[in-house]
C-alpha cells in the first residue's frame, strides 16, 4: 500500500465526531468524579472530629484551603455533565465538547492541587517531620508524570503530521 492510499484518520461527520468525543469524554470525567467525591467526602468529614480543634493553625488553613479546592474540582468535573444537559438538542454539541474538555482539563489541575494539599496535611499531622514537604514534591512529581508528562510524550512522539 503506497502512502497516499493509507487512510490517516476517521471518515466521520463534525457531528459524528463530536458525539465519539463526547463519549470518550464522560467515560473520563466519570473515573474522575468518583475520585473527586470520595476525596471531597472524606474532607468534609474532617473537620467533624475531635482531633481537628487540636490542629495547629498552618494545617486548619491548609485543610480550608485543601476543601475549597475540592469543592471547586468537584463543580468543574461535574460541569460537562451539567452543559450536556443544558445544550443537548441545540445543535451545539462541537463547542459543547469544546467546553467540556476545557472543564475537565481544570478539574484535573484542581484535582491534582487537592490531592497535593491533602497530601500535605496529612502527612504533616501524621508525622511533624521536615521531609514532608520533600515526599510531597516526589508525589505531586509522581502526579505530573502520568498524568501530564506521559501523554503529552506520547502525542508528541505519535501524532501524524
Amino acid at each position: 500500500m503506497t502512502g497516499d492510499a493509507r487512510r490517516t484518520g476517521r471518515d466521520e461527520t463534525e457531528e459524528e465526531r463530536a458525539d465519539r468525543m463526547w463519549t470518550d469524554l464522560i467515560q473520563e470525567v466519570r473515573v474522575a468524579q468518583t475520585g473527586v467525591q470520595i476525596l471531597f467526602g472524606f474532607l468534609l468529614t474532617v473537620v467533624f472530629t475531635p482531633k481537628y480543634d487540636h490542629l495547629a493553625h498552618t494545617d486548619k488553613i491548609i485543610y480550608i484551603v485543601t476543601v475549597v479546592l475540592g469543592s471547586c474540582a468537584t463543580g468543574a468535573l461535574i460541569g460537562p455533565v451539567s452543559l450536556h444537559r443544558l445544550v443537548s438538542g441545540r445543535r451545539v454539541k462541537p463547542r459543547a465538547v469544546r467546553l467540556a474538555s476545557r472543564l475537565t482539563f481544570v478539574g484535573l489541575v484542581l484535582l491534582l492541587v487537592t490531592m497535593t494539599a491533602s497530601l500535605l496535611l496529612i502527612l504533616r499531622v501524621a508525622t511533624h517531620d521536615g521531609f514532608v514537604p520533600w515526599l510531597v514534591a516526589a508525589v505531586v512529581a509522581w502526579y505530573l508524570v502520568c498524568w501530564y508528562g506521559l501523554p503529552l510524550w506520547v502525542r508528541h512522539r505519535h501524532t501524524s503530521r
